[in-house]
């Protein structure tokens, strides 16, 4: 079967220093280009609690960028393993069931939670952090049955949503509503992102939110929180008009593509006061501020436009990052790590973020069919990537290789 590969080796990753520098097109397209299409053999079911899959479609996410570009903190290597077919956002088709699966049947149309947690891993007891509910951070991704790898996508073993067929644990399995199409199972996996990142740091009615971003997971965020019911008032800082015209309409009250610190004092009532160097500081500001780009400068103004005792959700993943730690001091502010999705106590009971995903879409609450803007074959991954090298001028939101029915 055909599907996208991902490797890298220390040979590889020098000379890319070098060239990628020069041309972009050197991190998948020539002799050093980490991501190649290949022919792989169909996976088989690791044993009778898998589930197989034929794809429909895979999106492409900001991590699957990062990943080919080599721009992945090396702190996160022992919980990932190469070569290894990427791709964790997905929809696709039931066609092979294990005789332990009780919980779909073939032709099921599915989408998937990539987290390859203790029970995918066959680790019993679970972690503490998969008993508690959070899967996604797992404590044990470099452990049990097979290779490090945190989801469906990074790992050597299990195969990722760029190929024509992949394997799942059935504790992954999420069934798509009457109701959503494959084109908005696809977005579940982002949805789910936002949702877990709003209920980490949920937001009063009467609370002033900064969303910093307004690609995909900013916009996600925007609609988990109108999807939610929360009445807050939401700004995102977002430079490109494309996006802030899509982030207006998905719910945002305000879209600021300048200073982070005048929004505060415009928008949230902050006063700014000039220290004798460097940039201002406010007083009073954003209640809860969601920073999706997670750079220096994003965190930086992050904790300056925070109000006393907010909470600012690290979102991004970013690199090394650098920062003046006098706002978190100074208004005791809180700093939230913010990555995966788990379960979460709700008004229906505790549910999972994709069972709310899914559940928000199948009741026009959060509409995602539009953010779905180009498809390709997966032939065309290097059109593919050169259109999220360029999203602004190429108008695309979310984009994903499409498989032949």
């Amino acid at each position: 079967m055909k599907a996208l590969t991902f490797n890298v080796t220390v040979p590889n990753y020098l000379a890319l220093q070098v060239l990628g520098r020069l041309d972009r097109k050197s991190y998948y397209n020539g002799p050093f280009s980490t991501v190649r299409l290949a022919q792989v053999p169909e996976p088989r079911l690791p044993s009778r609690d898998w589930v197989k899959i034929k794809t429909r479609l895979c999106g492409f996410c900001g991590s699957d960028l990062n990943l080919l570009m080599v721009k992945d903190s090396p702190m996160a290597s022992p919980f990932t393993s190469f070569p290894c077919i990427f791709g964790h956002e997905l929809s696709g088709d039931v066609v092979e069931v294990g005789s332990g699966v009780d919980t779909c049947t073939k032709g099921d149309l599915v989408t998937v939670n990539p987290a390859l947690s203790c029970l995918p891993r066959g680790i019993s007891p679970v972690c503490p952090v998969c008993a508690s509910g959070r899967q996604g951070n797992c404590e044990r991704f470099a452990e049990g049955g097979f290779s490090p790898g945190m989801f469906t996508g990074i790992c050597r073993d299990i195969g990722g949503g760029f190929a024509e067929y992949l394997v799942v644990h059935k504790s992954q399995i999420y069934h798509v509503p009457h109701g959503v199409s494959a084109e908005a199972a696809v977005l579940t996996e982002p949805l789910a992102v936002g949702i877990q990142a709003v209920l980490d740091n949920r937001p009063d009615d009467a609370d002033r939110v900064l969303v910093i971003g307004g690609g995909v997971i900013g916009a996600m965020i925007v609609k988990a929180i109108r999807g939610l019911g929360i009445g807050c008032t939401i700004t995102v800082a977002e430079p490109s008009a494309f996006n802030a015209d899509y982030v207006k309409r998905s719910g945002a009250e305000h879209v600021v593509s300048g200073n982070i610190i005048d929004a505060a004092e415009k928008i949230a009532g902050a006063k700014a006061y000039k220290p004798m160097l460097g940039e201002r500081i406010v007083q009073g500001g954003f209640h809860k501020v969601f920073d999706t780009v997670g750079h220096s400068p994003t965190l930086q103004a992050a904790l300056i436009a925070t109000a006393g005792r907010g909470t600012v959700s690290l979102v991004g993943i970013g690199n090394k990052v650098t920062f003046d730690p006098t706002p978190l001091w100074l208004k005791l502010l809180t700093v939230k790590g913010c990555y995966g999705y788990g379960y979460n106590d709700m008004p229906g009971g505790r549910k999972h973020a994709f069972e709310i995903a899914l559940e928000l879409m199948a009741n026009r609450k959060v509409s995602v069919d539009d953010m779905l803007t180009h498809t390709f074959a997966i032939e065309q991954y290097r059109d593919l990537i050169g259109v999220n090298l360029c999203k602004g001028a190429n108008k695309a939101i979310k984009t994903a290789v499409r498989f032949a029915d």
